[in-house]
């Protein structure tokens, strides 16, 4: 079984729709790791603002099978796929790392570039996973967010309502 990380994300209904994912993690994989709840502004676009969060769980499903079951719960909570790539979501969940593994896809690029680009990315990551280190740079996440300029992408802790 390989340690994954996955980044999730919704500024739709955000409150809801994170549970339906979490709740759909569940299901398919088992027991969550899960992050602080993060409040961030959009990125890329003019839009609502974003709840993000990361988990971890267990697998021995290939990056590509994750891909497509991930695919189906995106499909499950209303999520379009001719959205342009900056837009509202309802759902977004990205596979940020598969264990130590390196590709440099297309189709699936591992560790996902987004992990070292985005605060809403690398601090909820810190947070649940601060002693493990990148695969390519060899430093742990919690000393990437302690290197990453925390003032250019402001977050709020927020709480993700249990129902």
């Amino acid at each position: 079984m390989t340690t994954i990380y996955l980044g999730l994300g919704s500024n739709v209904d955000p409150q809801r729709n994170l549970r339906f994912g979490l709740d759909e993690l569940r299901r398919r994989f088992g027991e969550l790791v899960i992050s602080p709840t993060y409040q961030s502004a959009a990125v890329g676009f003019d839009g609502d603002d974003f709840l993000n969060l990361v988990v971890s769980t267990e697998s021995d499903a290939d990056p590509e099978t994750l891909r497509d079951e991930l695919e189906d719960i995106h499909r499950l909570a209303g999520r379009q796929r001719n959205e342009e790539r900056f837009s509202s979501r309802t759902l977004d969940i990205d596979l940020l790392l598969a264990g130590d593994l390196v590709t440099d896809g297309p189709p699936i690029r591992l560790p996902r570039t987004d992990v070292l680009e985005y605060a809403y990315v690398l601090r909820p990551l810190a947070d649940i996973a601060p002693d493990v280190r990148h695969p390519e740079t060899g430093r742990t996440f919690l000393e990437h967010w302690q290197g990453f300029d925390q003032d250019s992408q402001p977050l709020t802790e927020v709480a993700l309502d249990p129902d």
